[in-house]
């Protein structure tokens, strides 16, 4: 049975479906303005682990969630500021819809590269206005909410156990608290669920409300969204460590004042991914994507084995000479895979069994993959082993599953780039070869050098 760590009781936990069969499992996810950089798809990469695990080993059937969030998300959590969508389209000249559309897209296609498999449903906060709408009706009903200049926000202290997720009190919060720029809040931890339009400017995305013209805040579409989709309650909550403190602990006080029934039955939430022990960021140019990586000659696959090198709850540090490893790792696996036979249809009782119990115990992912690699080294048949790496595959989704005993077929493209690049370096111009190196491993390949001549390799499923 699959134990997780719940970060509301802190305490790991057996997962218990509350409709016996089924888990409704619902996860944050981006806000479509610019493009996922590598720390925030290890949360999608941990979650996708973790919905493999429920359906490939517990046996559960899965509906997955994973909102959009084209409006509403201001440049600050105090809700102040313009709208992340909003503020990239007055500086790109694009219509505010076209960026969301256009990061949206961009943002499923990193996940498939990844092999993330996509979620059931993915509601977009535009598309959900009127859910919305209703939610905050019932909290206004029940007395939850009052009225600024700005728009209408929660009242925090009508809500007793208001910051338990974080283990903070409402006191402690507000003892902690930046200060106040809207000086109309009650308390320094209220929140918007509804903001109004500015009245000296027209906005690209307002709705018309009770309340007046506007959009709504940022943590009220995922209650909304939840509700809908999964119910209330609804088994697994994830998202990244980041939204503890603030996103979630305001999801779950209006949810469950609204409709007083438990919000989620088990929270989780995956640490930081920093970058030579700094946290990402613009300003120190370190918030790579997987096309900064593949120009380093590192894979998507090759990134995703580099993630499952460490447990979800732990702090993980990314460096390029991790990933060049991760990479060597997986080229690794990928050469030993395609020479075994077919799978046999009989596998390995006790690695299987080894896997399980490691992927059970709170996704602790490095141990799997040391079963992982006491499959390849193993002295098995190829055709047992083979059996083996699929049933441990279909959680880990490395895309071994595609490359057992399959040869491989180089395009006719790929070796023209590889002859240019064999010339060049016997012309020396090592800039040019440098170059054409860099133009294999962004198409999935990697040229291994040889006295008289070179070999290909793929990289990349």
């Amino acid at each position: 049975m699959l134990h997780l760590y719940n970060t509301e009781s802190r305490t790991i936990e057996p997962i218990v479906p509350l409709i016996p069969g089924k888990i409704g499992m619902y996860c944050c996810g981006p806000t479509v303005y610019q493009r996922a950089h590598i720390g925030n798809l290890r949360a999608y990469v941990m979650e996708d682990v973790l919905r493999r695990t429920l359906e490939q080993i517990e046996g559960f059937e899965v509906k997955y969630v994973m909102n959009i969030t084209d409006v509403g998300h201001l440049v600050s959590d105090e809700d102040d500021g313009e709208d992340k969508i909003e503020k990239r389209s007055r500086e790109t000249g694009k219509g505010a819809l076209e960026i969301a559309r256009e990061f949206e897209s961009i943002f499923f296609q990193d996940l498939e590269r990844i092999r993330v498999q996509k979620p059931s449903v993915t509601p977009r906060a535009t598309e959900r206005i009127a859910e919305q709408i209703d939610l905050i009706k019932v909290l206004e009903e029940k007395g939850f909410t009052y009225r600024t200049s700005d728009g209408i926000y929660f009242d925090t202290s009508k809500f007793p156990t208001y910051g338990r997720l974080s283990g903070q009190s409402l006191e402690e919060k507000q003892e902690g608290a930046r200060v106040v720029v809207n000086q109309e809040k009650k308390n320094a931890s209220d929140f918007a669920l509804w903001k109004f339009s500015p009245a000296d400017q027209q906005r690209q995305m307002e709705w018309e409300s009770p309340w007046g013209k506007g959009f709504p805040g940022w943590h009220i579409e995922c209650s909304a969204m939840s509700r809908t989709e999964l119910g209330q309650p609804f088994d697994i909550h994830c998202g990244g460590v980041d939204h503890i403190p603030v996103h979630h602990e305001n999801e779950i006080a209006q949810s469950e004042a609204a409709y007083g029934a438990p919000y989620v039955k088990h929270w989780t939430h995956v640490e930081f991914l920093m970058v030579d022990g700094q946290k990402m960021s613009k300003s120190l140019n370190n918030a790579f994507t997987l096309d900064d990586l593949a120009m380093r000659g590192i894979s998507p696959m090759a990134y995703r084995l580099f993630l499952l090198g460490a447990q979800y709850r732990s702090k993980q540090n990314f460096t390029w000479e991790a990933a060049n490893g991760a990479q060597n790792a997986y080229d690794r696996l990928c050469r030993t895979v395609r020479g075994w036979e077919k799978p046999s249809g009989d596998g390995i009782a006790a690695i299987e069994e080894a896997f399980c119990a490691a992927i059970e115990k709170d996704l602790n992912t490095p141990e799997a993959l040391s079963v992982l690699w006491k499959l390849i080294d193993g002295d098995f048949t190829t055709q047992d082993k083979a059996t083996s790496l699929l049933f441990i595959d279909r959680v880990l989704g490395l895309g071994l599953v595609d490359i057992v005993a399959k040869p491989v077929e180089i395009p006719d493209e790929i070796k023209e780039i590889a002859d240019r690049r064999w010339q060049a370096r016997k012309n020396g111009d090592w800039d040019a070869a440098d170059q054409l190196r860099q133009e294999l491993a962004g198409n999935g390949w990697k040229m291994l050098d040889g006295k008289d001549g070179y070999q290909l390799e793929q990289i990349s499923s």
